[in-house]
């Protein structure tokens, strides 16, 4: 993973710390692919400085990206080429905007036109926040339906058991016989302690435990 940080070429001044400045960031996946796309739309949008990754974005470590956040005061603005550039996923994108408008730190996305810094801009964060909201709560949502007709059908979840309802069913008659839980265990295949657990007993003795 490659990171470096930038200053664009004369023409596009650096406002300074003191004032309002345009901080841009640009990632790419690999080391073979090339920057220049980014650089040149970051550049025309007024960006000075530029930090830049070259790293999966699925990656939570992203030092550039950690540079630029570092970097930018209330004021100023992180610009991005496209959205998929600065958040692994939509969750991640929204609480990386949010916290730099908890910061007093714009955000804009050159392709897909958006700026936080204009009402209209964040109205559309503010509805992806919502919309991500919503799709964490469906999550949850099915995900305990899920579970709840799981154990109306007498399932629980976790590991599928070892020892299932037809070997059970076959230790008994066994035991019943007059075998020890542990040679039926041997007969049906699973281990012992298993078995134990299944039938809901304790070993009748302490030889059969270690036999």
């Amino acid at each position: 993973m490659a990171f470096r940080t930038r200053s664009l070429p004369d023409g596009f001044p650096d406002k300074g710390r003191g004032g309002m400045a345009a901080v841009g960031y640009a990632r790419v996946s690999t080391t073979d692919q090339d920057l220049a796309l980014q650089l040149d739309a970051l550049a025309k949008a007024g960006c000075a400085r530029v930090f830049e990754d070259k790293a999966s974005g699925a990656r939570a470590d992203r030092p550039g990206l950690t540079a630029a956040l570092g970097f930018v005061r209330e004021g100023d603005v992180l610009v991005v080429w496209k959205l998929d550039r600065l958040g692994r996923s939509l969750p991640h994108l929204i609480e990386t905007v949010t916290a730099l408008e908890g910061r007093g730190v714009g955000f804009r996305s050159l392709t897909e036109a958006i700026d936080t810094t204009t009402p209209g801009g964040r109205l559309i964060f503010h509805i992806f926040g919502a919309l991500g909201q919503f799709e964490r709560d469906l999550i949850r949502e099915r995900t305990r339906a899920s579970l709840d007709a799981a154990v109306a059908r007498g399932r629980r979840g976790g590991r599928r058991p070892v020892v299932t309802e037809e070997k059970l069913r076959r230790a008994k008659s066994l035991i019943a016989q007059g075998l020890t839980v542990r040679e039926a265990a041997a007969r049906i295949k699973v281990g012992k302690t298993a078995l134990y657990a299944a039938l809901d007993e304790e070993p009748e003795n302490a030889s059969d435990c270690f036999t």
